[in-house]
């Protein structure tokens, strides 16, 4: 049966008890934002009641105000046979996180309420296919208020719920809904979206073609020069630090300890670590592991930039020299709104490392005149700059780009 109507029942309540009406009339407004109540899920209601409440709604005329209001919009509720919801508005754990919030402040109060909402189940987990971002497009927030509405009807429902697996069910499934297609496709072509658009038009004209191209997972490849090092360190049991004189060699060696820890140091050799056994089980984390450290974050996003911009211009095997491939590099970040101005001399340092790790592992043949990918290098490429463009969006500190 479907929610009465808003206008309906607050008529009601003018009439009963009309000195809370104003008040709920103020909070289903910013409950529903206007859509029907019928709409509404439990999880609109804790964001309203512990975070929308006490820190947008205002200002309002004394301490326990917020409260008075929770109390109304819960009559409301009663009222129209939302009994759940309404319990939520007048529960102990509504007043004491709005008590918090007027006592400790904000951050404690965002604690208090973040605690709480995790507490209720119907927040959407992070899966291994997704993971929920801070700042959510129109998409992605269709797609957490779908799963959430999921979980919440598996709970009224007394089932067992395991909320990882329902929301990996809810996200990956075809849905009549929407037109054959499942959420997760929906947020990911967001994301890539949003990854080709977000910066300069250098930058954007480099990266349109992979829109299409990366939506598509990619196929994990052997990277035989690293599955040899750690299987050597597993069977041997240790590796002498001076094992090996060449410049990729001494390079891969240096990515597997410092920057993947697979290996480590044992007084004057390296051993392998129980990272390094899993990664050597199991050629999909290798690869995962190895193509996300493509584009693994530095000192600074400027850093990661230029990277990206590097693997874009490698990713078809083009073949390049050192030099070119660096004024290519600087001519893409150089638009995208750092401050200074990217140069040749800026980027020269980060692709020159990414060449180095690419040259290491196998994926790339360098040397003073030249830089090409064969076609795993390649595929690598296109994996890591998946990887990064469907990360998910968190608050960031000043010093990037817009």
């Amino acid at each position: 049966m479907s929610a009465p109507d808003v206008t309906a029942l607050l008529a009601e309540l003018e009439r009963s008890e009309p000195e809370i009406a104003e008040e709920a009339r103020t909070a289903v407004e910013w409950l529903t934002g206007g859509e029907p109540l019928e709409s509404v899920t439990q999880l609109d209601v804790c964001e309203f009641l512990w975070y929308t409440l006490p820190l947008k709604v205002g200002p309002l005329r004394a301490d326990g105000d917020h409260e008075r209001l929770a109390r109304s919009l819960g009559r409301l509720l009663q009222l129209g046979g939302l009994e759940r919801y309404a319990a939520l508005c007048v529960s102990p754990t509504t007043a004491q996180i709005l008590r918090t919030y007027a006592r400790d402040g904000e951050d404690a109060g965002t604690s208090a309420y973040q605690k709480a909402l995790e507490a209720t189940g119907v927040l959407p987990p992070d899966v291994p296919e997704l993971q929920w971002s801070m700042i959510m497009g129109p998409e992605e927030l269709g797609a957490h208020l779908a799963c959430s509405a999921a979980l919440e009807l598996a709970i009224v429902a007394g089932e067992q719920v395991d909320r990882v697996a329902l929301t990996r069910r809810w996200l990956t499934q075809a849905r009549a809904d929407l037109g054959g297609d499942s959420w997760l496709n929906r947020v990911h072509g967001e994301r890539l979206n949003r990854w080709v658009l977000g910066r300069g038009p250098a930058r954007r004209e480099l990266a349109q073609p992979f829109e299409v191209r990366l939506h598509a997972p990619v196929s994990p490849q052997p990277l035989p020069a690293l599955h040899k090092l750690l299987s050597l360190a597993a069977r041997e049991g240790t590796l002498p630090l001076r094992l090996a004189p060449s410049p990729a060699a001494l390079r891969l060696r240096e990515l597997a300890e410092r920057e993947l820890g697979a290996i480590r140091r044992d007084g004057a050799r390296l051993a392998i670590t129980d990272h390094g056994r899993r990664l050597l089980a199991s050629p999909e984390s290798m690869w995962t592991a190895v193509t996300r450290l493509l584009l693994a974050k530095g000192e600074h996003e400027f850093e990661v930039s230029a990277r990206e911009a590097a693997l874009m211009l490698l990713a078809d095997g083009t073949l390049m020299s050192p030099a070119k491939l660096h004024e290519r590099v600087a001519e893409v970040v150089g638009g995208e709104g750092w401050h200074p101005a990217a140069g040749v001399d800026n980027v020269a340092g980060p692709v020159s490392d990414l060449v180095a790790q690419l040259t290491a592992l196998g994926l790339a043949y360098s040397d003073e005149l030249v830089v090409r990918m064969d076609r795993p290098g390649q595929l690598a490429a296109l994996a890591a700059l998946r990887a990064h463009a469907l990360r998910p969006r968190k608050y960031v500190s000043s010093g990037r780009p817009g």
